[in-house]
């Protein structure tokens, strides 16, 4: 079993949501591999119909499984570290204060976890009371440095910055960014990105030379209709990440 994602030329890998396991399929053919298939834990009841049903899913793309909270929701942080125990998927989602968690019960190194950070509106600054108690109390904001040290010391592998609402905090993304490059540390820009404001995003993330990202593209790209999403835009997507990879 591929525990390791696969990026494309080492530097990007997509991160987008299935409606189905057909979907899922779909999209990790369009992405030629290079993507990351998001199930929200959040749509199961029990962590063990989730773990059964995940597993169907990683069976179909190489284990490229991404296990969800759902819109970061931190009440799902206990269920997310439970199914990804069992599932042993590529990718986790986790908020700041579940990824020791995440990382111990995965019993080793080499799947991702990610851990949730917000904008704050103040360049170089985020906030890390993402977890199910902490968002509740008064916001928790940290030197951005300060947080990928202490992702570091939980065992976490990336940043996931959300909510960025497209390119609205572009500047503190472009922080967050350099920050991740001097740390060698990955990062996952998430929020409100499409195929319009794609290019622009990544190529921050990349100028500023972090060794590896992990864009999220989700609602911009999911057919209303059939909640899949549309394997044609995850190809775009894909097009445009070679375009700026070389």
């Amino acid at each position: 079993m591929t525990l390791q994602p696969k990026f494309y030329q080492n530097r990007v890998c997509l991160n987008v949501l299935a409606g189905s396991k057909e979907n899922a399929r779909e999209i990790w053919q369009a992405a030629e591999g290079h993507v990351l298939v998001g199930v929200l834990s959040k749509n199961y009841d029990s962590v063990a119909s989730a773990v059964a049903d995940m597993r169907e899913y990683a069976a179909l793309i190489d284990n490229a499984l991404s296990v969800g909270l759902g819109a970061g929701d931190p009440n799902q942080s206990a269920m997310v570290s439970a199914i990804s125990a069992e599932v042993q998927p590529q990718h986790v989602n986790q908020v700041f204060t579940g990824v020791a968690t995440s990382r111990a019960l995965l019993g080793q190194n080499e799947t991702l976890v990610n851990g949730l950070i917000s904008p704050t509106g103040k360049t170089g600054m985020v906030k890390i009371s993402t977890g199910p108690l902490s968002s509740q109390a008064a916001d928790g904001i940290v030197p951005i440095e300060t947080a990928i040290a202490m992702l570091k010391d939980m065992g976490g592998s990336s940043v996931k910055y959300f909510p960025m609402g497209g390119l609205k905090a572009i500047e503190e993304f472009r922080a967050v960014a350099e920050a991740c490059a001097l740390q060698d540390f990955w990062l996952e820009p998430t929020g409100g990105i499409d195929l319009e404001n794609y290019e622009a995003i990544l190529r921050i993330a990349l100028d500023a030379g972090v060794s590896r990202v992990i864009p999220h593209i989700y609602s911009s790209i999911i057919d209303k209709e059939s909640g899949n999403t549309r394997p044609a835009d995850v190809s775009t997507l894909l097009a445009i990440t070679k375009k700026l990879v070389g």
